[in-house]
Order: structure tokens, then sequence, then C-alpha cells
């Protein structure tokens, strides 16, 4: 399975877990919303007539209205039920102003006993109205100089909600691994006209190689015929310089691929002496052209990588220096938070911001030459992501920036 492939299951896997995540958030969210509202309702009837249970009565009928019709067979839920008197779960203890306990107003509860339930409550002072211990709902208000805490338990109330946080949990896996398994079943297809595609480019490419080698070949040898009998002047220098490019093109050509990260090679690869070698060899380039060559490479930086589609890349890279820069070209090369960062920077006359349309293939940007093919740098970002790493490029203060991270 190639990377490209893995990655389409990745991101399709991971759309649908925040999909679902979303939703199930939401849904578990109103639901326990809903189940506070329900529990601050009944602490509200509870502060308004906080010994209406206590005593046996029921709720007054503003708010907690009974079945007028005793054959309807759904009768009010929630902090509206009838039954409510015989099921809640509660306590209430009073306090003075300087918060000593006063008195226990309302005990029915057995989780606790009265002596802990003061303490309980005692805690709760400073607080409004909120959740305590997982699933208790507590009030703290006042009735003149004293002050009320009560606690309901609503346990029993949240447990289908906790249920379907559960079952929300579980079904959210079950459908991602359900995904994942259909994916997999499916991305061969899905993927196979594109490898089909990429199965006719190259052997499309690697034949148009061979029928260009041929004229270019024939031209190129004329030409040198051509000037040997009669000296070189212009037609002939322009031939070659067209010829160059040809060449060029064509070599590049090669290259370009949508699955070419199959055909890396990765070995342990000693970056800083290739990057040193390089510039070393390049030295005499830059100074013909007056660009001053400034360099920072920390030793020993290794990579795993193809050797040669490293060297590639370095090549391109120095390329892209020389044709872009004005007065000096600068290389760096460091680990950076356990990554290593290749960053080469030069002055070059182009507008402000992030310049990462220098990667596209065939794309040139405003100051290059017009020989340029515009695939350098785009064969420098496909080594890169080959070797799971990223590119970056921006120009700032007409300083031009490209940052490798492996």
């Amino acid at each position: 399975m190639n990377k490209a492939e893995k990655k389409f299951r990745l991101y399709a896997i991971l759309v649908i877990f925040v999909l679902l995540t979303v939703l199930l958030a939401v849904i578990n969210g109103v639901n326990f919303t809903m189940a506070a509202d329900d529990a601050d309702e009944l602490t509200r009837m509870l502060s308004n007539r906080q010994d209406a249970f206590e005593h046996g009565e029921s709720l007054p009928e503003d708010t907690a209205p009974q079945q007028k019709d005793r054959n309807f067979r759904m009768g009010p839920m929630g902090p509206d039920s009838p039954e409510m008197n015989a099921s809640l779960r509660y306590f209430t203890v009073a306090f003075s102003e300087k918060g000593e306990k006063v008195e226990t107003t309302a005990f029915r509860i057995s989780a606790v006993t009265e002596s802990e339930a003061q303490e309980w409550a005692a805690g709760l002072l400073k607080e409004k109205t909120g959740w305590t211990r997982g699933t208790y709902r507590y009030r703290v208000y006042k009735k003149g100089k004293v002050t009320y805490v009560t606690v309901i338990d609503q346990g029993r109330e949240l447990l289908p909600s906790f249920r379907i946080l559960i079952i929300s949990a579980v079904g959210e896996i079950l459908v991602l691994l359900i995904g994942w398994f259909v994916l997999l079943m499916i991305g061969r297809k899905i993927y196979a006209p594109i490898e089909e595609a990429d199965r006719k480019q190259k052997n499309f490419i690697k034949n148009a190689n061979k029928e260009f080698r041929l004229p270019l070949t024939v031209i190129s040898g004329n030409t040198e015929l051509t000037e040997r009998r009669y000296g070189p002047d212009d037609q002939t220098r322009s031939t070659r310089r067209q010829l160059g490019k040809l060449n060029e093109l064509v070599d590049k050509l090669g290259t370009i691929g949508i699955f070419n990260d199959d055909n890396m090679n990765p070995v342990a690869v000693p970056l800083s002496e290739y990057l040193s070698a390089a510039l070393d060899s390049a030295e005499n380039n830059f100074a013909s052209r007056g660009l001053e060559l400034k360099t920072d490479i920390a030793p020993d930086v290794m990579i795993s990588a193809d050797p040669e589609a490293t060297n590639r890349m370095i090549d391109e890279l120095i390329k892209n220096a020389l044709e872009f820069a004005l007065t000096f070209v600068s290389f760096t090369l460091k680990i950076d938070s356990g990554y290593v960062l290749l960053e080469t920077k030069n002055d070059a006359s182009l507008p402000e911001g992030p310049a990462d349309q220098a990667f596209d293939r065939f794309t040139k940007l405003e100051n290059a030459a017009e020989e340029r093919t515009g695939l350098g740098l785009s064969y420098v970002k496909e080594i890169v992501q080959a070797h799971n790493g990223r590119t970056s490029a921006s120009v700032s203060n007409g300083i031009f920036t490209l940052r490798i991270t492996l």
C-alpha cells in the first residue's frame, strides 16, 4: 500500500472522528445540561418551600401540576412529576450569618448521615449552585438572615445520561473501526484509476525520454559539426543554449511521478557532509556571480533518506540560490526541537509574503530567468514529502527564505 493511499485513509477516518465527536459531544452536552436544569428546578422548588417534602405535602400547583386526566397514560415527567414527593432524595441545612449551623430543616437521604450532611453543607456555603461529588446538585440561598444549603441526589436521574455517554463512546469506536475496514476494502478500488494513470504517465515519460534523446543528440551533433566547419556564431550558441534547456527539461521530466516516493531507498545519510561537499564544489560558481556565500552547518547531522535523492535536492537548492540571489546566499543546517532544519536565505527582488507557489510544478517566480523550467523546487518538495518532511518559502524585507524540516 503506497503512502498516498495511507494518507487518504487516515484523513478520511480523521474526518469521521471529528464529525462524530462533535455530534456526540452536542448530544451528550445537551443531555447533561437538561439534567442539570431539571435538578436546578427541583432545588428552586425546595428553596421556595423547603419543608414541603419533609411534611409529606405535594408541591404547589404552580410548580408541580397534577394529572387532571387520570386515564392519560403518560403523566408529567422530570421535576413536574407528581411522584417526585416519593422519590426525591435530599437534605437542607440552615446556617446563621456567621456560618454557624442552626438546624437541619430537611433530611431525606440515606447515602450520608445527618452529621456528614451538615459538614458537607458547611463546605458549600460560599457557593451558589452546581454539582458536588459528581451526581449531587446543590443550591445555596438566603431567607432573611438565614442561609440554606440544599443538596439533592441526582444519581438515579443521571444514570441514563451516563449510559448514553458510554454508548456514544463505544459506538464511535465501532464506527471508526468499521469505517477503517470499509476504506481498507474500497481504498484499492478508489486508487486503482490513479495508479493506472501513474503507470501510464511513467511509461509515457520513459518513452518520451527515449524519443527526445535521439533528435537532441542529432541536433547537438549537427551543431558541433557546423561549429567545426564554420566556427561558432550567434546561431550555434543559441542552439546550444536551447539544447541545454531541453536536456535539463528531459532529465527533470524523468523524475516526476505521482507516487515516486515508492522508489526511495532510505539509509543513514550524513547530511552535514553532503551539504558541505556540495557547497565547497559550488563556491566558485557563487564567487563568479559576485555572491557572498554564508554557511552555518552543524556537524554530524544524520537523516534517514535516499542518498541520490538527497544529493539531487541539495543540487536544486544551490541552483535556485544561484538563480535568485542578488548579493548573498546563506545555508543553515541544525537540529531544532528534535527535527533537522535546513534553511536557505538570499536577497531577491520578489514581493513580500508567502512564496510556497515556488514549489509548484512549472511555476516560475517573477524574477526567474526565461530558460528556467520551474521544476527544480517542485522536485525538492517531492523528495522532502517522500521522506515525511515539510517545506515552506516566504519573502520578508527582501529576503527569500526556504525551509526544509525533516
